[in-house]
């Protein structure tokens, strides 16, 4: 059996991988809809970004429930990975979109006079609040 990583050991695993997380919302047929998306952590949220009219944000119009996985390993002595479940809401303010792009490229090493300073039209962002984390560690038995 692989071992539980704690809370803190999950976001310190999420937030050395920074990049991808698998998304997945529900669609209104009731099927799953997943994609790779780029993400980062404040706190105990994810956000996810991308443009406001794509279907995981049509998704979640009608259904807030999402899970969101990163995981790492070739083998299954190396395998490492955090799912959470959890309630995701949209959050389309143009004046807070700016803040959390910026907070998103900050994550990934951007320097501050890269930053934006004007919101891009159309983009809004995905806030996922956990209810629960499912981790494994295949590393540690």
């Amino acid at each position: 059996m692989p071992a539980k990583l704690s809370k803190e050991e999950a976001h310190a695993f999420l937030d050395s991988r920074p990049g991808w997380l698998i998304l997945s919302t529900i669609g209104p047929d009731g099927f799953p809809h997943t994609v790779p998306i780029g993400y980062f952590r404040d706190a105990d949220y994810l956000y996810t970004g991308g443009r406001s009219n794509t279907r995981r944000f049509q998704n979640l119009k009608h259904n807030t429930k999402v899970s969101a996985l990163v995981e790492t390993g070739n083998s299954m002595d190396t395998i490492k990975g955090v799912m959470i479940q959890g309630e995701a809401e949209i959050v389309d303010d143009p004046k807070e979109a700016l803040e959390l792009m910026r907070a998103s490229m900050m994550a990934r090493g951007a320097p501050e006079d890269h930053l934006p300073t004007e919101p891009r039209p159309g983009v809004a962002y995905i806030r996922i609040k956990p209810t629960r984390y499912i981790t494994w560690d295949y590393s540690r038995e």
